[in-house]
């Protein structure tokens, strides 16, 4: 028996932050693995945000090269929270005793990689609709997004459907689950020339 929530709850969890956090201070009441999922979805709500500053034609140079900082930061956070939710599903899997899986099949992408997915999905659906339905939006920009959010739609179903399978497989012992370290190298003062060779 599986101690994370159904898939359809973490979507869920994901859309009404998203709403929320448009019209509220951004907070996380969750607790458990929910509070993981809140806690790695404001990372990529916050990514988002900064990403559109950084497009911005009216951000100056010293605007983009401060937001382009907090962009490493929060993506570097962003992947930290995917491991740390491999990793909780690495605990609730021992403490479901789920033996040895080594040797059976392995997804492509984690679950936790599954999740930021779905996370990102849900800020694509929320500002597609936010775009279709603008007041100055003339009817062929309408129809344009409201393709778009069709699409985005039938993605984010089958992606749901993809993880609770996955999910599912993972606890009843069919496939094996790993925790795979993202080791990002361009925050690292140690691996990134220009830091590095800065100092000398």
């Amino acid at each position: 028996m599986s101690n994370v929530p159904p898939v359809s709850e973490i979507t869920q969890l994901q859309i009404d932050c998203v709403e929320r956090w448009h019209n509220e201070p951004i907070a996380n009441p969750y607790e458990g693995f929910q509070q993981l999922v809140c806690r790695q979805h404001e990372f990529n709500y916050r990514l988002w945000h900064e990403e559109d500053v950084a497009r911005s034609p009216e951000a100056d140079d010293e605007r983009i090269a401060g937001v382009k900082r907090s962009i490493d930061k929060l993506n570097q956070q962003r992947n930290d929270m995917i491991e740390k939710i491999d990793d909780a599903i690495t605990l609730l899997l021992a403490e479901g005793g789920v033996g040895d899986t080594s040797s059976l099949p392995i997804n492509t992408e984690t679950a936790g990689s599954a999740i930021d997915r779905l996370s990102i999905m849900s800020l694509r659906l929320y500002h597609y609709a936010e775009q279709r339905d603008r007041a100055d939006a003339d009817d062929e920009h309408r129809a344009k997004v409201a393709a778009r959010v069709d699409l985005c739609q039938v993605q984010h179903a089958d992606l749901s459907h993809s993880l609770q399978t996955l999910i599912d497989d993972l606890f009843a012992g069919r496939k094996q689950h790993k925790t795979y370290r993202q080791m990002k190298m361009y925050n690292d003062p140690s691996l990134n020339p220009e830091i590095y060779g800065s100092k000398k």
